[in-house]
């Protein structure tokens, strides 16, 4: 995937053709998760094996303590990580084999942060990025995550 695909994958949550986005049960469009997540995620820098995004904490995202959620905070790990993938010229991103995600500090409502992702490494069949996440205006580190994928190995047959 080119550096272009990267950043519209990125800024359109997940996919820009809405034909594949069509509603499925309950009405909720297909890749639901991904467009909710990443609703108004910038790039803001691409590179191979770097990525950063901008990012203002949605009402939608916050927790019962009004700050931005674990769960989202981990998506995002899991979502700009398997897209710095790409980056480096990977032709899928596989599947997840472990996620860990060290929270460090709140994002309140309309709060900008920075997502930097990096890549780490990437081999034959296993890649490995590392996500921080900071708050815009000062720097201060909020969470930083670690994300390992099984890459799809070409088959020898």
């Amino acid at each position: 995937m080119d550096m272009e695909s990267v950043r519209r994958y990125l800024e359109k949550g997940g996919g820009e053709d809405e034909d594949k986005n069509a509603s499925t049960i309950n009405g909720l469009p297909l890749r639901f998760f991904e467009r909710f997540i990443m609703q108004d995620l910038r790039v803001d820098l691409i590179e191979p094996g770097r990525l950063i995004c901008t990012f203002k904490v949605p009402q939608r995202l916050l927790n019962a303590g009004n700050f931005l959620h674990g769960g989202a905070t981990a998506t995002l790990v899991d979502l700009v990580g398997s897209a710095v993938i790409f980056s480096v010229g990977a032709p899928a991103t596989g599947v997840s084999v472990e996620i860990n995600v060290s929270y460090l500090d709140a994002a309140y409502a309309d709060e900008e942060i920075e997502i930097e992702a990096r890549v780490l490494r990437v081999g034959k069949a296993i890649g490995v990025v590392s996500v921080e996440f900071r708050k815009k205006e000062t720097g201060k580190i909020i969470a930083q995550g670690r994300h390992t994928k099984y890459l799809p190995v070409a088959s020898k047959m």
